[in-house]
């Protein structure tokens, strides 16, 4: 089963921790990245989707993805 996370967060380091967190752990970049202005916060805000592959694991839309 192929699983799929959207991350999102402003554009700083916090940002880029998160995405290499996500790929230490397995997950694959999965398209290009978003980058756009917050109008609300007056912030550059960043996102990137992630996927990975859960072998022999049913769906469960109660569990977290990251427990996949």
């Amino acid at each position: 089963m192929l699983i799929y996370r959207y991350l999102t967060g402003e554009d700083d380091s916090a940002f880029c921790h998160k995405v290499t967190k996500a790929l230490s752990e397995g997950w694959q970049l999965y398209g290009d990245p978003s980058y756009a202005f917050d109008p609300l916060s007056k912030k550059m805000r960043c996102a990137q989707a992630v996927t990975r592959v859960a072998r022999d694991q049913p769906y469960d839309p109660d569990k977290k993805l990251v427990d996949f």
